[in-house]
C-alpha cells in the first residue's frame, strides 16, 4: 500500500487512491452544508485486483482525517464507512441524528448524483 496516494477531487466528490497512475479505489461522497457542512461518503469501491489490501480503510481514514482539517462533521451513508466508524471511535466522532437525516433526504433528492 506504500505506493499509493490518495487524491481529493472536491468539484467531482471524489477520494481516489491512486497506484501507478491507476486509480484502484474511491469514496464518492458529497458536501452537505445544512443543518451543517459536512462530508457524506455515498460509497466506497476498491478494484478487485486491489482487494485486501487496506486501501478502503486508508480512503475513510483520510476522509475523517479531511473533516478534521475543514473542522466539519462526516454523516456517513456508505455501509463500508459506517462500520469502519463503529470499529475506529477515536478517528470517527459520531454523527448527529439530525445531521445524518439531513444527508439521507439530500441524497433522496438528488438521486442522480450517485
Amino acid at each position: 500500500m506504500s505506493d499509493i496516494e490518495i487524491r481529493d477531487d472536491r468539484a467531482a466528490g471524489l477520494l481516489e487512491a491512486v497506484g501507478a497512475g491507476d486509480v484502484v479505489g474511491r469514496i464518492e461522497y458529497f458536501v452537505l452544508d445544512a443543518p451543517e457542512r459536512a462530508l457524506v461518503p455515498v460509497h466506497t469501491v476498491v478494484e478487485p485486483a486491489h482487494e485486501g489490501q487496506g486501501i478502503a480503510g486508508a480512503l475513510t481514514r483520510e476522509l475523517y482525517a479531511a473533516a478534521r482539517r475543514e473542522g466539519v462533521a462526516v454523516a456517513p451513508l456508505c455501509s463500508y464507512v459506517v462500520k469502519w466508524a463503529e470499529r475506529h471511535p477515536d478517528d470517527a466522532p459520531a454523527v448527529d441524528a439530525e445531521l445524518l437525516r439531513a444527508a439521507k433526504e439530500w441524497l433522496q433528492a438528488h438521486p442522480e448524483q450517485f
